[in-house]
């Protein structure tokens, strides 16, 4: 039940939990600040299988958004809808393409977003990981779900989260994304709360779990009201759409104090801080009393709640990191260092090493990361690939071949990586990454072809004669702007299209690469693109009289004029009756309809008449 921002809501909320911290945290101020560590050895326990499989788990699309972030959208059959899960790739996931790798879920707090996790919003995870050799998994969206199966549907939700992280999402990481059932659990907040519950009721599916301000006992008196207004005021969730009433047998069974016999074997971090103000608060005019008022009241109760867990977990005999901090509010500061402390025994209990491998980089790669300092540390040594040497860095990689040392990262490298890299269509980069002349975008120039990148159109390769035609028209200052997506195959035919910000470009073997754009690519959508009867583009647009436009293709032409709009004029006799009249530049002028049928033919009419085919005959009324 995190915060996003250090006060939130009507002033009357603020007050109220204004009141909750400046009760509570007198005695704790007294008495509950020392750091206190029921600590033992982080428990080890042999990796099982994946639970028994879903049928239909497929993926919809995935995006490379660096060369080792990548969002992956399952079609998830339990909650009938695709989810999105970014990745942070394992640091040796390059320099060792056979490897499988362990696998830690992050989990999200209350106002979850449907777009971007808060651990990559809100704290250094990205970097913090690239020299982890671990897969680590971002759920995305789940607000106010505590990643839990709902016994109904509310607020347009159907919560299935817990179906699907432990058995639809595993069999993604595991097809695809060269990941172990190895596997942890970190949550803040609301995702701390989940980190506890879903390795008790999934024996055997974590090895490790950790959460951070975490909310661990859910059924006692009022938890479970306060829990429902914390997820009314998230998002308007109605909290017994969730487990059903309270004091049903479904929130027992959610509830971590309630199941901590269940999670023996498990290596446990449980972490909270005391409410009062820390080294990432501002303070306000009353001393130990942050600015942050919601944040002090929701950690006072993640410390009391986790104090209480934690005193059973150690009643029972089982062995957790427990860390009580002396000060600190609900907020991601806090979060982001818990991360960093709770790495050692999370690294140690999966089997992966805690510090990053000894490098260093030579040579013209040595040079070229001189030169940018933006990368960062080496994070693996030099390595061979596809006739040519690279180095990762924390923030790209550098490669080194025949057409020089350049730099590629940021979503460029996401782009390249998602194309294969230097073993895709693309080859080896020819130039460093520059900035465009129009200052909105940048671009990498490789061996055969380019990506360009703006913030509002993403990273996108373009090469062989699509580029060609787009340089020929004034690459991204020609009317057809940058590019918005990557390069298709037609469906139904031979040939390939790209999207751009103001048209598309199309090419097949017969008829080369051609731009359609604006109202002439909607009537063209309109007839079925190059699967309608007017086949692929001949030409790009050409200019005529009046302001107007026109694309040839295989069946015909579409034309268009600020007067008339686009109409198709099909090849045969029709077409053939309006040239002899001369086109838009005779009698009949633009097209102003679509061909359609009459008793015994078809008719087409023009600005200044029509023409008919009826049998075999055509004619020309003007």
């Amino acid at each position: 039940m995190h915060m996003r921002t250090a006060i939130g809501g009507p002033r009357v909320k603020r007050r109220i939990l204004g009141a909750l911290a400046a009760t509570l945290v007198a005695p704790m101020a007294a008495g509950l600040t020392t750091v206190a560590v029921a600590s033992a050895e982080p428990a080890r326990t042999a990796p099982v299988a994946t639970q028994a499989p879903a049928s239909g788990i497929t993926v919809q699309r995935v995006d490379w958004l660096t060369d080792r972030r990548v969002a992956v959208w399952i079609n998830s059959p339990s909650m009938g809808t695709p989810i999105q899960v970014q990745l942070l790739l394992a640091r040796d996931w390059n320099i060792r393409p056979d490897a499988r790798f362990p696998v830690v879920y992050l989990l999200d707090g209350m106002r979850a977003q449907d777009d971007e996790s808060g651990w990559t919003l809100n704290t250094d995870v990205e970097a913090f990981f690239a020299e982890k050799n671990i897969n680590a998994v971002l759920p995305i969206g789940g607000q106010s779900s505590f990643y839990s199966d709902w016994v109904d549907q509310n607020n347009g939700q159907n919560y299935k989260w817990e179906t699907f992280l432990t058995k639809e999402l595993p069999q993604v990481l595991e097809r695809d994304w060269r990941s172990t059932s190895t596997r942890a659990v970190v949550g803040l907040s609301m995702g701390g709360t989940a980190a506890m519950f879903l390795p008790a009721r999934n024996p055997g599916f974590f090895q490790f779990a950790a959460s951070l301000s975490g909310i661990l006992t859910t059924t006692t008196l009022g938890m479970p009201e306060a829990i429902g207004y914390a997820m009314q005021d998230a998002g308007g969730f109605d909290v017994d759409a969730m487990w059903g009433p309270p004091g049903s047998d479904t929130w027992e069974s959610h509830d971590p104090y309630l199941l901590a016999e269940k999670l023996r074997g498990v290596s446990l971090y449980v972490s909270s801080g005391s409410g009062s103000t820390g080294p990432y608060d501002q303070p306000s005019g009353v001393p130990g009393v942050s600015t942050n008022y919601a944040g002090m009241g929701l950690e006072i109760l993640s410390r009391l709640t986790s104090q209480a867990f934690a005193t059973k977990l150690n009643k029972i005999g089982i062995p957790a990191q427990v860390v009580y901090r002396p000060s600190g509010t609900h907020s991601w500061p806090y979060w982001e260092f818990e991360l960093h402390q709770l790495w050692p025994q999370l690294a140690n209990t999966l089997g992966v090493p805690v510090e990053k491998p000894v490098c260093s980089a030579a040579g013209s790669i040595a040079d070229t990361a001189g030169a940018n300092p933006w990368l960062g540390d080496c994070v693996t040594a030099e390595y061979p690939v596809a006739g040519g040497r690279v180095q990762d860095f924390r923030f790209g990689r550098v490669f080194a071949s025949e057409a020089g040392t350049f730099p590629v990262g940021g979503a460029i490298g996401g782009a390249y990586q998602g194309s294969g890299g230097p073993a895709g269509p693309l080859g080896y980069p020819k130039t460093w990454e520059n900035g465009t002349p129009d200052g909105r975008g940048r671009f990498n120039h490789f061996q055969h072809g380019s990506i360009y990148w703006t913030p509002q159109t993403g990273a996108h390769a373009i090469r062989g004669a699509i580029l060609d035609e787009w340089a020929r028209q004034g690459w991204e200052g020609g009317p057809l702007g940058y590019p918005v997506l990557d390069e298709v195959a037609t469906p139904n035919k031979p040939g390939v299209v790209q999207g751009f910000e103001i048209g598309a470009l199309y090419w097949s073997e017969p008829t080369g690469a051609h731009a359609v754009q604006g109202m002439i690519l909607g009537k063209y959508g309109e007839l079925g693109y190059e699967n309608g009867w007017l086949g692929f583009p001949k030409t790009s647009e050409i200019p005529v009289k009046d302001g107007g436009r026109f694309n040839e293709f295989e069946g015909g032409n579409i034309y268009w004029s600020p007067l008339t709009g686009a109409w198709p004029v099909r090849n045969g006799a029709i077409f053939d009756a309006w040239k002899e009249a001369g086109y838009e530049n005779g009698r009949l002028g633009f097209p102003i309809s679509d061909e359609f049928p009459i008793e015994g033919g078809v008719r087409q009419n023009f600005q200044g008449g029509f023409v008919t085919r009826v049998g075999d005959v055509t004619a020309v009324t003007p």
